[in-house]
């Protein structure tokens, strides 16, 4: 979410203009992101990424401090990526983490996908 709010912002002040004048002097898709898009944004994806950084990092300083004498999945994770002992294991649980992340997301996306289109498209 912080590197999409960063992105977001820097592509709002970017101005129309410049990417019509690339396309205008005949630059197709790829280059005109290439030279006038990325250069744009560049900053403000560096600096989400290190805020994001810095927020998921901060998440596993709280984890291991808050965990008391039980082991956490993050900790267990970290511990393993220290001293791997149990490398399929590991795998199959971030797997599984990811997954239980996304699937939610997916599910609100095709559910909320019809309401985006536009009235009288013909669709």
């Amino acid at each position: 979410v912080v590197v999409y709010n960063n992105a977001v912002a820097r592509f709002r002040r970017t101005s129309g203009s410049m990417i019509e004048a690339s396309m205008d002097l005949g630059a197709d898709g790829f280059q005109t992101f290439r030279h006038v898009v990325l250069p744009n944004i560049a900053t403000a994806l560096l600096a989400g990424g290190m805020l994001a950084f810095a927020l998921s990092f901060d998440e596993v300083i709280v984890t291991t401090f808050t965990a008391g004498q039980q082991q956490t999945v993050p900790i267990w994770m970290l511990e393993e990526l220290i001293r791997p002992r149990q490398r399929p294991v590991t795998n199959v649980v971030a797997m599984v983490v990811v997954l239980v992340t996304l699937l939610p997301i997916l599910f609100a996306y095709y559910l909320t996908r019809d309401g985006d289109q536009i009235a009288g498209s013909g669709k």
